[in-house]
């Protein structure tokens, strides 16, 4: 502790009034007016920010809609793949469909009565109407449309989907394919006139005696290139061979612990070659078979059906649009008429079929 006594702090006030007092100095090169470098440029530490830096608020405007964070909930990002289960239409929609065609087939057995009853065509027994081609037609006609009006209540509900969209219709595919498809009917209809010269068929087949009524050829020429193949294309190339292929690749999956096949964005089964070869094949044979008997069951024409078939198949499969498959077969039979009528003359010398 000091004994002298501490200096009294010098007042401003208390200056001599003739002292005058000291100036700031006004030159910017000044070392009290040139400001420190930072702290990165000397290797010093930060000085602490100032209390009353600190202690002033700064108000500063609200943050944009884009300044925003979002958080995970705003993340867009894809949606990892997901794998369905059911593949569609598969057996169990096949047998389903089998039993909306024998509800068909009841629905046009009461039908006929009713027909009778009323001597429509001038028909008025079962036998006339057994043997007369507008019953034949018009019976075969009502069942594939009764069963269409059951498949479009029926499976729309159980497959969640409009029914064409289950069934792969996929129309666009078809029209932009159309110089293609129709080649392919064109295919077709070359190898059916190789086979009728090779191969050919009885002369009095049941189609050909069916042809021979009058004005039977007009209406089966109709129904040939419109209901025929849309209705004959829903059943096997719609219904048939996807099931098919679905049953033989869930079978190869089971018994060899494959991995299990799903479907693309656009609800196509992803089925493997094997699966389609086959299927092909399974469904051709029934084709073959429905029209076996128009033909007399005989050997060239079975086996020309069986070829066009496969190509009606691999149109399917290759599009993965039934439109495809329908057009082809529609232009194919067209082709077939046309030819004929050409050759009997309008369809007037049926004799030279």
């Amino acid at each position: 502790m000091s004994i002298f006594p501490e200096p009294l702090p010098h007042a401003p006030e208390e200056s001599p009034a003739d002292e005058p007092a000291e100036a700031a100095s006004i030159d910017p090169l000044a070392p009290e007016n040139t400001p420190a470098p930072p702290a990165e440029w000397t290797n010093e530490p930060e000085a602490a920010t100032q209390q009353s830096e600190l202690a002033t608020p700064v108000f500063a405007p609200p943050p944009t809609a884009e300044e925003v964070p979002r958080g995970p909930l705003f993340t867009v990002s894809a949606p990892p793949p997901i794998y369905r289960e059911e593949r569609i239409p598969h057996l169990g929609h096949l047998a389903l469909l089998g039993l909306l065609a024998i509800f068909g087939l009841i629905g046009t057995m009461m039908l006929v009565p009713l027909a009778l009853h009323f001597h429509l065509f001038g028909v008025t027994s079962l036998t006339q109407a057994a043997t007369d081609y507008r019953y034949a037609l018009g019976s075969q006609a009502a069942q594939y449309i009764i069963t269409f009006i059951g498949c479009l209540v029926v499976f729309p509900i159980l497959w969640r989907k409009p029914y064409f969209e289950g069934i792969h219709w996929h129309g666009a595919a078809a029209l932009h394919r159309t110089a293609r498809l129709i080649s392919a009917a064109v295919l077709c209809f070359f190898v059916a006139m190789i086979n009728g010269i090779l191969m050919p068929g009885p002369t009095n087949a049941p189609i050909d005696q069916l042809f021979k009524a009058p004005g039977a050829a007009w209406i089966l020429f109709a129904f040939g290139v419109t209901l025929a193949p849309f209705f004959e294309e829903m059943a096997f190339r719609g219904f048939l061979l996807p099931s098919l292929c679905t049953a033989y690749d869930r079978t190869v999956e089971h018994f060899t612990g494959a991995a299990k096949r799903s479907v693309d964005e656009f609800d196509n089964p992803e089925w493997s070659l094997s699966a389609m070869v086959v299927g092909s094949v399974l469904t051709s044979i029934p084709f073959a078979l429905m029209h076996g008997a128009q033909t007399g069951w005989s050997l060239g024409p079975f086996l020309l059906l069986i070829f066009v078939s496969l190509i009606l198949c691999s149109v399917r499969l290759y599009t993965r649009s039934l439109a495809a498959s329908t057009l082809v077969h529609a232009c194919y039979n067209f082709m077939l008429f046309s030819f004929m009528l050409l050759g009997t003359g309008g369809f007037k010398h049926l004799d030279k079929m």
